[in-house]
């Protein structure tokens, strides 16, 4: 068995949060989940909505993060134990995309944040 490193663990958790986010979130990867999901509509307060719910537990694992978290984990750590010189290359992929995204995620909060304090002290100013 190859010893893991504090930089191969990182890369590993990585790609494990990418591959899961590609599987339960991204557009790319709908038609995956699109067979084991169906429409229903629901009332709320606000009218009518219509929501995929799954429609069967093979369903609710592929939407739920951390369902498919833990089946992402074990999928990469096993092959990266198994076939490493292989599976690096993919880990290496998803954990630099994973990474990218988080950056994003807290840089888009941020943003988002910054616009809103700007909106408000405009405002506050607008009402002196």
């Amino acid at each position: 068995m190859k010893e893991l490193t504090w930089m191969t663990y990182l890369m590993l958790i990585l790609a494990s949060y990418r591959l899961t986010h590609l599987v339960v979130f991204d557009k790319i990867t709908e038609f995956i989940r699109k067979p084991f999901m169906k429409k229903i509509e629901i009332q709320t307060d606000h009218g009518t909505e219509t929501k995929n719910v799954p429609k069967s537990m093979f369903g609710y694992l592929l939407n739920c993060y951390w369902c498919t978290g833990i089946w992402s984990a074990i999928f990469l750590g096993t092959a990266y134990l198994l076939i490493p010189k292989v599976t690096f290359v993919i880990i290496l992929i998803l954990s630099i995309a994973g990474g990218q995204s988080i950056l994003e995620s807290f840089v888009g909060v941020n943003i988002k944040r910054v616009s809103y304090l700007a909106h408000q002290q405009h405002e506050q100013e607008k009402k002196n």
